[in-house]
């Protein structure tokens, strides 16, 4: 099970009950941020899952609204007793961007790893998840999407187990992912593998115009988070100016790739609700919904050849 929180879905700008842009994903008990807008800590703190358990945070780009609430973060993971090292990974400047944020941060208690991420995208791995960051277009500055995978073991196979003398009493032990000794052997859950079973996937991505690399890497996912900035037609010359998308096109993106479901986010301070543009978003793609800050969304494993179970429905 994958589970994450919309901490702020807010644009360049807070207003009261629209933070900045932040995610929090959590699988088995560890968390990840996406983004780190002005406030994220206060967001975390409603929520309610703690700073202990997180493990990293993934940087889109340097404009502010989605990285001034680090050193907040820092303090808050410092006063929480963190002693494990925090990772933080980012496009190219992460250190000069991450030291420049954290003038006002004492020495903390904890070791903080930067990973800077290569202009062309990276994989990388955090609290389980399969994660490939890809630039998207947000006008000559570096930014990056990110499609998110939870990978899921092969189906145990009881004849298999049964073939290799693998008592049942430990049958549990392998399913959960043990290493076991039986009669004379060492076994895994490789050892007694059956049909492969589909993951979960989800892609973020704000701060973009519609581009081939955002095409791609949408394509197959259970579930897109991409930007609403604009809802109308009308603010179409705002959004190619400031490298961002409308609702339609974030819509159309979803068309093609035709996920389980589209939550918009990162909205302009000018979109007072963004449920009024829901109704001609979904004659794009039906599937669409606007996020809200502190909303919980939470993703299961399918059903054989089934869809993601996601909880917007």
């Amino acid at each position: 099970m994958l589970e994450f929180c919309m901490l702020g879905t807010g644009g360049t700008l807070p207003i009261p009950d629209r933070a900045l842009s932040s995610v929090y994903l959590r699988v088995n008990g560890r968390g990840l941020l996406i983004d780190c807008g002005e406030g994220t800590q206060v967001g975390i703190r409603r929520l309610g899952w703690g700073f202990r358990c997180m493990d990293g945070l993934l940087l889109t780009h340097y404009h502010g609204d989605h990285c001034t609430g680090l050193a907040g973060l820092l303090l808050s993971l410092e006063k929480a007793g963190r002693d494990e090292t925090f990772h933080i990974w980012g496009p190219k400047g992460l250190k000069r961007v991450v030291e420049g944020l954290c003038v006002i941060v004492p020495p903390l208690s904890y070791p903080v790893m930067l990973h800077e991420i290569p202009a062309t995208g990276g994989e990388l791995d955090a609290i389980g998840l399969k994660i490939r960051a890809f630039p998207v277009d947000h006008g000559g500055i570096p930014c990056f999407g990110f499609r998110i995978h939870l990978p899921r073991s092969a189906e145990f196979d009881p004849e298999r187990a049964k073939a290799l003398g693998i008592p049942m009493q430990v049958w549990k032990r392998l399913q959960e992912g043990e290493t076991v000794r039986a009669g004379g052997g060492i076994y895994t859950l490789q050892d007694v593998a059956g049909k492969e079973r589909k993951g979960i996937t989800l892609v973020f991505s704000t701060d973009t115009r519609p581009c081939e690399t955002l095409r791609k890497y949408t394509r197959d996912a259970d579930l897109l988070i991409l930007e609403g900035m604009y809802g109308t037609e009308d603010k179409r010359p705002q959004a190619l100016k400031n490298h961002h998308m409308l609702f339609s096109e974030a819509a159309e993106i979803a068309h093609e790739a035709a996920p389980s479901a589209l939550l918009l986010t990162h909205f302009s301070t000018s979109i007072e609700d963004p449920e009024a543009y829901l109704e001609e978003t979904r004659e794009i793609f039906a599937r669409t919904w606007t996020a809200r800050d502190g909303e919980i969304v939470t993703m299961r494993y399918p059903k054989d050849e089934e869809p993601a179970w996601i909880s917007l429905f």
